[in-house]
């Protein structure tokens, strides 16, 4: 039987929004239901897991490949740039920046970094937010260090080093910057960060947590 092409390749370097950055360590076939469906492997570091995602439904999961070296530095210049401020309701800030992580790209990372970092200058994020912020943070960094060639604590440096002058200038105008009048008060505070974002792909992945062997059960979504 002829090999059918995948749009990633096996030992790949990919971006999972709603996971952090992995490397494709198999590309398979298992029968569901009665059909052949073809599946990525993919070892996510940061959380020591192997996920297992349809190729069809990887697009759509928002899988993607590292940014080269010229997108790379847009978004780390990003993050010194001034920006609209976000809204005082923490729970819509919160939404719309988790829609930001599903959309995936390294520009709406660094954004969503910049927005939380900035906010976080002014007054303390609720844990949601917090989980947020430093899901996005390493998701950004661990894609520039491949980008780059550098290690994830030079790039955290080169980070900083953009975003740190825009904090500076933010908390001292912070009283007209934001309005501080926001619901502080936490949702369901055990689902925030990177769970939160990855609940609508449950269907459509299985999660080994690290082990070798693929799980025998597959969502309905798996096909």
């Amino acid at each position: 039987m002829a090999k059918v092409k995948t749009e990633f390749s096996l030992k790949q370097i990919v971006v999972y929004p709603s996971q952090g950055v992995g490397e494709i360590i198999d590309i398979f076939k298992k029968d569901f239901k009665g059909k052949q469906v073809q599946y990525y492997k993919i070892h996510i570091p940061v959380s020591d897991m192997n996920i297992m995602v349809p190729v069809e439904n990887a697009k759509t999961m928002g899988i993607r490949s590292v940014v080269d070296n010229e997108q790379a530095l847009k978004a780390i210049e990003l993050l010194g740039e001034e920006f609209e401020t976000p809204t005082s309701d923490w729970k819509l800030r919160y939404q719309q920046n988790i829609d930001l992580l599903h959309s995936g790209s390294v520009e709406d990372i660094a954004a969503i970094v910049r927005c939380l970092y900035h906010r976080s200058k002014i007054k303390e994020l609720p844990a949601m937010e917090r989980k947020l912020y430093e899901s996005a943070k390493k998701l950004l960094e661990d894609e520039l260090s491949y980008a780059l060639g550098k290690s994830p604590k030079e790039i955290e440096a080169l980070l900083h080093a953009k975003l740190e002058p825009l904090g500076a200038k933010i908390e001292k105008k912070s009283s007209s910057f934001y309005d501080d009048d926001d619901d502080d008060e936490d949702f369901n505070d055990d689902d925030g960060g990177r769970g939160d974002a990855d609940d609508d792909d449950e269907d459509d992945e299985d999660k080994d947590g690290g082990d070798d062997d693929v799980g025998d059960d597959l969502d309905e979504g798996d096909e």
